[in-house]
């Protein structure tokens, strides 16, 4: 009787095969940009498939260059999400290119998106720009108030949680049109995902709240809809542009801030220089710490974007309320 063990497993195994749902490789082919947005679209698509991420581990989405993997990703794929060519400008013409078969969703664009203006210079201040804090603080523009011209708009969009939702809510649809068998369970999985960042959101309040009024400097303006959010209080940042060593004049500049203004709290970056912090602080009272907006060291999936977040408010905390 042995011998028929084997065939009686395998047909076993083959019905229960035949009665499985979608395999993975039957999910549409997705490609995400950087490690926050794959984050957000990996829990649209929970259960489904799984997005493949181009810009992986601590590498930055300002100095990228696509690898022939990537573009073999992008030739295959049905869709591609990325913020727009202001934040990941290697992407603008392999998308053209590479991926002229795919659905593109330019985040920057999506019909709801709140973008804020970018701030000019490195030694602003938050209350110099005649915007309104928190939940109005700063000026929110709706993506096509700019007629596709995203020069002066700060990019960071994820770090506001209401803009989170959007993401996921566009992802959720055009998942659901380009793959309508499982349109149910991306909805599915995007309200499960809504709940999630209102409690995150919520939650985060409640963190910052007793911080709110502190002065900080960040490496570079990249924090904009997470201070508007949470009516903090940064006053200047070291660098303009991440890519580009600030010249003496600048970091001078921003040391006399930081004086003048008895700012608490310098923050760096993982991806970037961080003897600049020290040279900005230098003779200053300022405390120093880490901010990561794009989740360098922590691992790609689901749980990246409630990281980040609770991540940056944790560094916030630690620092200004020291």
């Amino acid at each position: 009787m042995r011998r028929f063990a084997l065939p009686i497993a395998m047909t076993a195994l083959l019905a229960t095969l035949a009665n499985a749902g979608p395999a993975l490789a039957d999910a549409p082919k997705v490609v995400v940009s950087i490690k926050p947005i794959h984050s957000l679209v990996a829990s649209v698509m929970q259960g489904v498939g799984e997005p493949a991420l181009l810009v992986r581990g601590g590498a930055s989405p300002h100095t990228y260059t696509l690898k022939p993997s990537d573009a073999k990703a992008l030739s295959t794929a049905d869709l591609v999400v990325w913020v727009g060519p202001e934040m990941e400008s290697f992407l603008e013409k392999p998308l053209a290119s590479n991926a002229a078969k795919a659905t593109v969703v330019t985040l920057m664009t999506v019909p709801g998106m709140a973008l804020l203006d970018a701030r000019e210079g490195g030694a602003w201040e938050a209350h110099d720009h005649g915007h309104e804090h928190g939940h109005g603080d700063h000026k929110k523009k709706d993506a096509h108030d700019h007629d596709g011209d995203h020069d002066e708009v700060n990019t960071h969009l994820w770090l506001d949680p209401v803009n989170a939702r959007r993401i996921v809510t566009a992802t959720a649809e055009a998942l659901a049109a380009k793959d309508a068998a499982n349109a149910e369970a991306y909805r599915t999985n995007a309200e499960r995902a809504l709940h999630s960042i209102d409690a995150l959101d919520a939650e985060l309040k409640a963190t910052l709240a007793p911080v709110a009024a502190k002065p900080f400097v960040v490496f570079h303006d990249a924090y904009q809809y997470y201070e508007a959010r949470y009516n903090l209080s940064a006053v200047g940042s070291i660098t303009v542009n991440p890519d580009r060593r600030p010249s003496a004049k600048r970091l001078s500049a921003i040391r006399a801030k930081i004086a003048g203004l008895e700012a608490s709290c310098v923050f760096a970056e993982p991806q970037f220089e961080p003897a600049l912090v020290r040279t900005v602080t230098e003779g200053t009272k300022a405390r120093t710490g880490v901010l990561d907006p794009e989740g360098a060291d922590l691992p790609e999936g689901v749980a990246l974007y409630p990281a980040l977040m609770r991540n940056l408010a944790a560094s916030l905390r630690g620092c200004l309320g020291g």
